[in-house]
């Protein structure tokens, strides 16, 4: 990866939509070089996928939920039950296992409170979990789907 690979990918992570002729532009390349470079990027894996970004209040799931996990079981075949049985439910849109106190994390986007306890008992119901513990978020002060990329390796060439 090089600054050009970083001004490409910064250019795709505000607006994937955005013409290859005119990243080109932006970046000081031709349209043929330009897809190049993002169609390897692509193919390494660096984009993982391209994607639009929903208002959640305009699809109505305006609720954000955290959703603190603690076990006692703490074995791969249960992680894995576990994983599995969170990836049913679409309204968890975040899945993490964490150091410390709580053993996963989970944000949840829902209607209400009331669509909430039913993702609540439907989740409950299909796993053992020792301890559940909700925060709703009162207002979202930053989002974004932008990686930061001042921390991208540069090639030796480009430094």
């Amino acid at each position: 990866m090089d600054k050009i690979d970083r001004k490409i990918l910064t250019l795709l992570q505000k607006d994937a939509t955005m013409p290859v002729a005119e990243i080109g532009r932006k970046v000081g390349l031709s349209t043929t070089p330009c897809w190049r470079r993002i169609q390897k990027m692509e193919e390494d894996g660096v984009i993982q996928r391209r994607v639009a970004v929903l208002d959640p209040g305009k699809v109505n799931v305006g609720v954000t939920v955290f959703v603190s996990v603690k076990t006692n079981e703490h074995n791969d075949a249960w992680m894995r039950k576990f994983a599995g049985v969170v990836d049913e439910f679409p309204e968890v849109v975040e899945f993490y296992r964490m150091s410390g106190d709580v053993d996963y994390l989970m944000r949840v986007v829902v209607p209400d409170i009331g669509a909430y306890d039913t993702f609540y008992k439907r989740l409950i119901g299909k796993i053992n979990l020792t301890d559940v513990s909700s925060a709703f978020a009162m207002g979202q002060i930053k989002y974004t789907t932008a990686l930061p990329l001042d921390f991208a390796i540069i090639s030796d060439d480009d430094k």
